[in-house]
């Protein structure tokens, strides 16, 4: 199954059609994009049979909003790719390195985004959604509390995210716009392997970054099992799970995205975003991103 935000209405979408929820359902379930994940395990199994005989009808996929527009809690996870972790310098962690993204960053997978500096960077990256309340859980049962997945960038402010003495990854990473999520939250039964996916993005056609996410340091289970261990999940939560190498911090010289320039993001079965980039005045045009609703 696959759900989106169209308009702020939520919807399943389908033979490249959408389903509206809320009419579809008879009003049982809303039409607010977020409130399905507080309603989850009944949504998923009212949709088996719910969704079987609804037809899907054209829609506009330029107005996809975030498909989890309001998180209670957007955890990020950095250094979580060994060559990741060798092109910052750093060692290879021994325990997740967590912050926080803050939810105000959350845009759709369309949206044009102000840059607010000339240091911002792309992270390209695997998004987790909890669908079940989760608190000491342990790795095993941890994918039984995943609503799905989506696609995310990490955008990163890295003159703020690295200004000494000490680091402000949380503010660095939470610029307006910062975290665009999208196009649709994808269960994992429609993934042929939801521990090995191709992910990556590519700027103005350009490919950035090309990783696979069987080679993340700590797995899913694993991330979800050493978060609840310390704060309770929440359903709708989304966890970035961290980005492979190939950012443009860490290239020689360093390289950092322009207003005018478009970043295609994509997470192998489960969708594409295209982000166009404006100067924080808005003034400077920018090329219309692509939309596609279907991953690479």
């Amino acid at each position: 199954m696959r759900i989106a935000n169209l308009n702020g209405r939520l919807i399943a979408t389908a033979l490249g059609g959408a389903i509206d929820i809320a009419e579809a359902s008879a009003g049982r379930f809303g039409p607010d994009p977020q409130g399905v994940y507080d309603v989850w395990p009944d949504f998923v199994e009212w949709a088996r049979a719910g969704l079987a005989d609804c037809q899907p009808v054209p829609y506009d996929a330029a107005q996809l909003g975030a498909p989890v527009p309001r998180p209670r809690q957007v955890f990020g996870i950095g250094l979580n790719y060994r060559e990741h972790a060798d092109e910052s310098s750093m060692d290879v962690p021994v325990e997740p390195t967590v912050f926080t993204k803050f939810p105000t960053a959350i845009t759709g997978p369309f949206a044009l985004i102000d840059l607010p500096t000339s240091t911002v960077d792309w992270e390209a990256e695997l998004v987790v959604v909890i669908g079940r309340a989760a608190h000491r859980i342990p790795a095993a049962d941890a994918w039984a509390h995943v609503a799905g997945v989506t696609v995310g960038q990490d955008l990163s402010e890295r003159t703020r995210q690295l200004l000494p003495p000490v680091p402000q990854f949380s503010l660095g990473k939470s610029f307006p716009g910062f975290a665009p999520l999208g196009p649709e939250v994808v269960t994992t039964d429609e993934l042929p392997n939801r521990d090995d996916l191709e992910l990556g993005c590519a700027l103005n056609g350009e490919i950035m970054q090309q990783g696979r996410t069987k080679d993340m340091i700590f797995d899913v289970p694993t991330l979800i099992e050493r978060l609840s261990a310390i704060v309770p999940l929440q359903p709708g939560d989304v966890i970035f799970t961290g980005t492979p190498s190939g950012v443009g911090h860490a290239r020689k010289p360093r390289r950092y995205l322009n207003p005018g320039d478009v970043l295609s993001t994509w997470v192998e079965g489960v969708g594409q975003l295209s982000n166009g980039f404006v100067d924080d005045t808005g003034t400077q045009s920018a090329p219309s991103p692509v939309y596609e609703s279907k991953g690479r």
